[in-house]
Order: C-alpha cells, then structure tokens, then sequence
C-alpha cells in the first residue's frame, strides 16, 4: 500500500461535516449565535463540557468543531465557527398541546444559570417551530406567535411545507420563525424527517449568515466617515500641489505619504470585515436558493424580503469597499505625479549644476594651458641659461660661438623640446 498523506481521513471527513440532523414535526427549537474571538470559543468548548458533565455525558474531543448530544429533556448541537459559535437547542412537542395553545420554546428545558453564562456576545437567537398544520393560511394569526404586520412566507419542500417569519425582535430579544408541514395522505408526515433537518438547517443558517454579513455595515458607515475626511485633504493637497513652489514641494510630498499611510491602515483594519461580510451574503443567497421558496398569495417571500432590506447594506459594504480602492489608487496616482515633478526639477538642478561644472572645468583649462605656456617659458629660460654659461665654458676651450649666440640658438629648440615632453606627459596622464 501507497503512504496516505497525514490529512487525508481529515479531509475526506470535511465532506460530512456538520451533517443535518433528522427532525420530526412538532418540534421546537432554540437557536442562538454567540460571537467570539479565539478565547471565547475555546471557553464554549469548556462550557459545554461542564453541561455534559452535569448530565453524566462524554465530554467533546480537544480538536472537535461540532457535537450533538441528546441530554434527555432536550437535544443541543453546538458548533464552533471562524468567527461564532452556534448553539440550537431542540426538543419535541406535544402534538394536542400545540393545536390549542402557542408552544413553548426550546429554550425553556435548558438550565438557565448555564446559559446565562455563554462565552462571547449574542448575535443571533432565534425560536423556530416545526409545526404539523393542513391548512397553511389560518395557522399563522391563530397561533399568535408573529407580528401579522410585518409577516412574510412562502411555500417550501415542494409545497409540502410553509415557512413563516416576521423578522422582528419579540420582547425575549429572540426572533421568530414558524415552519408548518403538511400531513401526507395516509397520516404520515409529506416532509420526511431526513430534509425536514435538511430544510431546518438551511433556515437557521439564513438567519445566522444574515446577522453575520450585516456586520460590516457599521465598520462600512465609520470607513465611510474617515474615508470622507481622507478625500477633502487629498483634495486640498491636490489644489496645494498646482500651486505649490519648488520649495514646498517636499511638505506636500511628506503630507501625501501620510496620507497614504492613514488610507492603507483603514483599508488594512476593514479589509477582512468586507470580506467575510461578502462571504456571509453570498451564502445567504445560496440557502435562499437551496429551500426554492413559491409564493403564499398575499405574502412577500423570504427571499424578496430579504433582497429588499439587505441590498442597501451590502450596497453599502461593496462601496465602502470599492470607495478605498479607488481612494488607494488616487492618492497612489498623486503622489507619483508629485514624485515625478520633483525627481524632474531635480534632474534639471542636477542639469544645471553639471553646465556650471563643465563651464567652471573650461576656465580650469584655459588657466592651465596659460600656465602651461609660463612654465614653458620659465623651464626654457633656466635651461637657456645653462646653456649660456656651458657655451661660456665651452668658448675658453674653442668653442666658435658665442654665449649670447649659442643661448639665442638653443631658445628656438629648448622652448620646442620643452613644450613636446609636456604634451607627452599630459598624454600619458589622460590615457591612464
């Protein structure tokens, strides 16, 4: 046998991950979503195990990421998330007891001192019951469970089942969701237990999904004040920058570099908020399309409600985000320009500075070729004058000329020897 990699079982797991559980109408259900950093949701793991071992149950593995544990009077499933944890508490109904009153929540068979005390910060909680009704139209007002106001619905499973919400915050600070399922022609349930789990868990993840992609919207209002400030200076400096002088030109330039530096921290502290932001509306878009809603007459679907009220905020997350990009690349394009005109005002200083030198190197030459010809002029009179008193000396002996005569003979040849060993020195010079 080939070596497997060290993941492998791991990975062919991820595929089963979370997997719905099986549900029977009438059901109710409590589902809560905890937003946490790193140490709350180990802290979750902590506390779910105290509530096990209250119950004298197996405790969750050190790396688990999800557990669903039947504690008797209820069911919890718990599930730890990048960002959140999430609990659902479920338990059965009394099938009488919910044709005549309203049904009590899921909530109330769990122990309250422990879920008082849940690591992190409630997001989302939310009181779903998975009612068995025939007639989809009267359940809704008789149950007096939603605001009739605000109610939106739709057909689900095929028609089989009916989903009804109000999308309000009733005075436990829970919302609302009522799921009906229609009995099939013998008795048993039209929705089997399989996709009623299926199509409970697409319902919560709605819920979950939709309050976690509203979290950008507040980090995209506070970008969009600081971005505001951010484009009225660099509209300034832009204005100061047509009318700045060489000299301020390197203050603007320090203040565009700051500029840019305040724009990459926002984009930087915002950047993965719009995303996960992103994320969470796509998968809510997917889970709308996954329950394939048709309309109850007279009622907007969840989806339509949805689309309607989340498209201004996600408007708001995707210009927010569209709005630094192109701030980024502004002030990226100005401050080039700007660098630009000062590499080119220094490039003509530099200009400039090199003409002075040449012309200051023309007049070093000229001076020197003057004083290469007094040098010339004073090497050829001392040896002249050597030549003067060896002519002198030179006549005592018989020599037919002259002194005056011999150095008058000897100036013409001495100045020409002298000036070619110069050329020929400064030859060498330059060559090496």
């Amino acid at each position: 046998m080939t070596k497997s990699h060290p993941q492998r079982i791991a990975l062919h797991n991820e595929i089963h991950a979370r997997p719905p559980e099986a549900m029977n109408a009438p059901l109710a259900l409590s589902h809560i979503v905890m937003l946490a950093d790193a140490a709350q949701r180990e802290a979750s793991r902590a506390h779910l195990a105290a509530l096990l071992r209250d119950h004298h149950l197996p405790l969750p593995d050190a790396d688990a990421n999800h557990l669903r544990m039947d504690l008797g009077t209820f069911r919890v499933r718990w599930e730890l998330h990048t960002e959140f944890v999430s609990w659902t508490f479920s338990r059965p109904l009394d099938p009488q007891g919910t044709a005549t009153a309203a049904p009590p929540a899921a909530l109330d068979a769990v122990p309250q001192a422990w879920l008082s005390a849940l690591p992190g910060q409630r997001l989302a909680a939310l009181h779903l019951w998975a009612l068995a009704a025939a007639d989809f139209a009267e359940a809704p007002p008789v149950r007096g469970l939603l605001g009739e106001e605000t109610l939106v619905g739709a057909l689900v499973a095929d028609g089989h089942a009916a989903v009804y919400t109000d999308f309000m915050l009733h005075a436990d600070g829970f919302s609302r969701m009522l799921l009906l399922a229609r009995p099939g022609p013998g008795g048993e349930p039209a929705v089997s237990p399989r996709r009623l789990g299926r199509l409970v868990q697409r319902l919560l993840e709605i819920d979950t999904y939709r309050m976690a992609a509203l979290l950008g919207l507040p980090a995209a209002r506070a970008t969009g004040a600081a971005l505001g400030v951010a484009e009225r200076e660099l509209a300034e400096l832009a204005a100061a920058i047509r009318a700045a002088g060489r000299a301020e030109e390197p203050q603007l330039l320090d203040r565009l570099t700051k500029l840019a530096g305040e724009v990459e921290g926002q984009y930087a502290a915002s950047h993965a908020r719009f995303s996960a932001s992103g994320a969470y509306f796509e998968l809510v878009d997917r889970r709308l399309a996954d329950i394939r809603e048709a309309r109850l007459a007279g009622l907007q679907t969840i989806g339509e409600f949805i689309d309607r009220r989340l498209s201004p905020a996600r408007a708001t997350c995707e210009w927010a985000t569209r709005r630094q990009d192109a701030l980024s690349q502004r002030v990226s394009r100005i401050s080039n320009l700007l660098r630009t005109r000062v590499e080119i005002e220094q490039q003509q200083s530099s200009q400039a500075l090199l003409a002075a030198m040449n012309r200051r190197q023309g007049l070093q030459l000229q001076l020197q070729a003057t004083v290469e010809g007094l040098s010339v002029a004073a090497i050829t009179y001392y040896i002249v004058g050597l030549v003067s008193y060896l002519a002198k000396g030179a006549h005592a002996i018989g020599w037919p000329w002259s002194a005056e005569s011999t150095a008058a003979v000897a100036i013409p040849l001495v100045a020409f020897g002298v000036w070619w060993s110069l050329r020929r020195l400064h030859s060498k010079v330059l060559a090496a």
